[in-house]
C-alpha cells in the first residue's frame, strides 16, 4: 500500500502567542494560536504540530490547560512538543489530548526515555525531533531548541531513536529554518535512506515545487512547514493539489 504523503504545519508557541522564526531566532509574532488552529481546521491539514520553543531552556514542560485548549479547538491530529522530559509528563500531556508527543533534547540526554515511552505509550505517538545544523561538510544534532551542539552525527542519531523505537523523526534543518530558500535535500536524503520509520521533513519551504522536490528527491514520509501558510497566499489546500497534479499521493477532501 503506497502511504499518503502528509502536510503537518508546524506553530511555535512564545509567551503565549504563535510566532515564526528564522534559523531558530528572529522570532516574528504571528498572532493567536487558537486562531491559528482553527483557520488550519478549514486548510485540509493532515495533523498540526505545536512546540513551545521556550519550554526546555526555562525547564518546563508546555503547560496542559494550553494542550487542552488547543485540543478543544483541533479538528486533525495534534503533536506536541517543549519540555518534555519524563513519563510523567507525557501522562500528563496525553491525558490533556495530544495525539503524539514529540521530544528532543531530553531524548539526547536520556536515550532510555525514547524506549520507555515506545513501551507504555506505543512508537506511533512517539516523535523524536533532530535539529541539524551542518558544520563544515557534516550535519550535526543541536539540542536545547538549536543552541547546543551535542556532537551527535544526525545520521547515527537517527539510526539510534529508530533502534529505540521511535516512530518517526521530525527532521528540522536549523540553516534553512523560516528562510524559505528550499529544503536540504541531501540532509533529508541521508536519513530517509539509513531509517525504516517515517521521516517528517522541515526547515525551507518556500513554493510549491519545494514540497515535491522533498518528497521524489529527499524521499520525505511527510513535510511540516510554516512561514509559506503565514506569508504567502499558499494553503495547506493548494499545496496539495500542486502535489497531486506532479503524481504525489495525498489526501484530498
Amino acid at each position: 500500500m503506497v502511504l499518503k504523503v502528509r502536510i503537518i504545519p508546524s506553530v511555535l508557541l512564545m509567551k503565549g502567542i504563535a510566532v515564526k522564526s528564522k534559523q531558530f531566532s528572529n522570532y516574528r509574532n504571528v498572532g493567536s494560536y487558537i486562531n491559528t488552529v482553527r483557520v488550519y481546521n478549514l486548510r485540509d491539514v493532515d495533523e498540526l504540530a505545536f512546540l513551545d520553543i521556550e519550554a526546555t531552556n526555562e525547564k518546563r514542560t508546555i503547560p496542559s490547560y494550553v494542550v487542552r485548549e488547543i485540543a478543544e479547538e483541533c479538528r486533525m491530529p495534534l503533536t506536541i512538543g517543549g519540555g518534555i522530559k519524563t513519563i510523567e509528563d507525557m501522562k500528563k500531556l496525553f491525558n490533556a489530548c495530544a495525539d503524539k508527543l514529540s521530544i528532543n533534547t531530553a531524548a539526547i540526554e536520556n536515550p532510555n526515555l525514547i524506549k520507555e515511552a515506545a513501551k507504555i505509550f506505543g512508537s506511533a505517538n512517539i516523535i523524536v525531533s533532530i535539529d541539524a545544523k551542518k558544520i563544515v561538510t557534516e550535519h550535526f544534532v543541536f539540542g536545547n531548541a538549536g543552541k547546543k551542539n551535542t556532537n551527535l552525527k544526525v545520521i547515527d542519531w537517527a539510526k539510534k531513536v529508530e533502534e529505540l523505537g521511535a516512530g518517526e523523526i521530525f527532521l528540522n534543518s536549523l540553516d534553512r529554518d523560516g528562510m524559505m530558500q528550499g529544503f536540504d535535500i541531501s540532509l533529508i536524503k541521508q536519513v530517509t535512506e539509513n531509517v525504516n520509520i517515517p521521516v517528517i521533513a522541515a526547515g525551507g519551504a518556500g513554493k510549491p515545487e519545494d514540497f515535491v522536490e522533498v518528497v521524489l528527491k529527499g524521499g520525505a514520509d511527510a513535510i511540516s512547514a510554516a512561514s509559506i501558510f503565514h506569508f504567502t497566499h499558499h494553503t495547506p489546500r493548494s499545496i496539495k493539489e500542486f502535489m497531486a497534479k506532479k503524481g504525489i499521493y495525498v489526501r484530498l477532501n
